[in-house]
């Protein structure tokens, strides 16, 4: 059984972590440390950071593994 994908949420964006993909390679702890510390329990913490920062470090991760989640479109509008 792999392991489930992880998802971290906060206002502005969402971000899924899947651990059968990455390579640790170490991109975002390095760029982002506060963001992202492999030592803490909740590895992710996306409220030391704006929304629009950590995209931009997510979209360098190279193997994918962090992924931003585009914002659902409202079914309710008319």
């Amino acid at each position: 059984m792999g392991t489930r994908l992880q998802t971290y949420e906060a206002p502005g964006i969402t971000v899924t972590f899947d651990p059968t993909v990455c390579i640790h390679s170490a991109v975002c702890v390095r760029g982002l440390p506060r963001v992202f510390d492999v030592k803490r329990k909740r590895w992710i913490q996306l409220e030391h950071d704006t929304a629009e920062r950590i995209a931009e470090q997510v979209a360098r991760c190279p193997s994918g593994a962090l992924q931003v989640v585009p914002p659902a479109v409202r079914r309710d509008t008319p």
